[in-house]
């Protein structure tokens, strides 16, 4: 990894990721971001890696991920963050994520987890990847012929799985709010799930995680 980006908002913790990734890779060289603006002011750059902070002063890490894989496909996108509940979780994966370490590990298994990214396998913190596998293990494979989503159906399921409320779902595709819940309990009953989160798992695995509606009109 030649070339890696930090995108955090506390100074320490950057100066802490900063060793890490130099404990990891000794020849990296370092550039560092502390808001979703400052990290759009370096997308002309190709990086190796990227760790990205969920929270951030201007936005969510969720934005730099999309950002970056758009610009930078093969960038490898390490998200490094506090937050290990299965809705961060699946909405950074659905994002674009390629790993998630939680910042609580000690330093040397963060370090362990960076260095076997040279080898191809994911950086993902053990307690991550415990929920990951319970959410498979819960949600199981989606149904046959009788869970198949429509097209609006489908449009809805990959919006809200970007994490867009209600009403933005309903200005995305120029319907009623209130047709959009009916959409969505319609979507619940066919995955046979209950939560937003469970929703996104799903829209990642159908590849609808960055549906963009067409126009029907009316």
């Amino acid at each position: 990894m030649k070339q890696v980006l930090i995108v955090e908002d506390i100074a320490e913790t950057r100066r802490w990721l900063s060793q890490i990734v130099r404990t990891s890779y000794p020849e990296a060289q370092i550039a560092l971001a502390d808001s979703v603006r400052a990290a759009a002011a370096l997308q002309d750059r190709s990086f190796d890696l990227a760790l990205i902070d969920l929270g951030l002063p201007d936005g969510s890490g969720l934005d730099v991920l999309r950002m970056i894989h758009r610009g930078n496909a093969a960038a490898i996108k390490v998200v490094t963050t506090v937050m290990g509940d299965d809705a961060s979780i699946v909405a950074a994966l659905s994002a674009g994520a390629d790993g998630y370490l939680l910042k609580e590990n000690a330093p040397a298994l963060l370090a362990r987890q960076l260095e076997q990214l040279s080898t191809g396998a994911p950086a993902i913190s053990p307690s991550v990847a415990r929920r990951i596998m319970e959410h498979f293990r819960l949600t199981g494979p989606v149904a046959g012929a009788d869970a198949q989503l429509t097209e609006r159906e489908s449009q809805v399921l990959g919006l809200i799985a970007r994490g867009l409320r209600n009403v933005e779902v309903a200005a995305e595709m120029g319907i009623a709010e209130t047709t959009v819940a009916g959409y969505i309990k319609i979507i619940y009953r066919k995955l046979g799930i209950g939560s937003r989160a469970e929703a996104a798992w799903h829209a990642n695995r159908l590849g609808l995680g960055f549906v963009q509606p067409r126009d029907e009109g009316g």
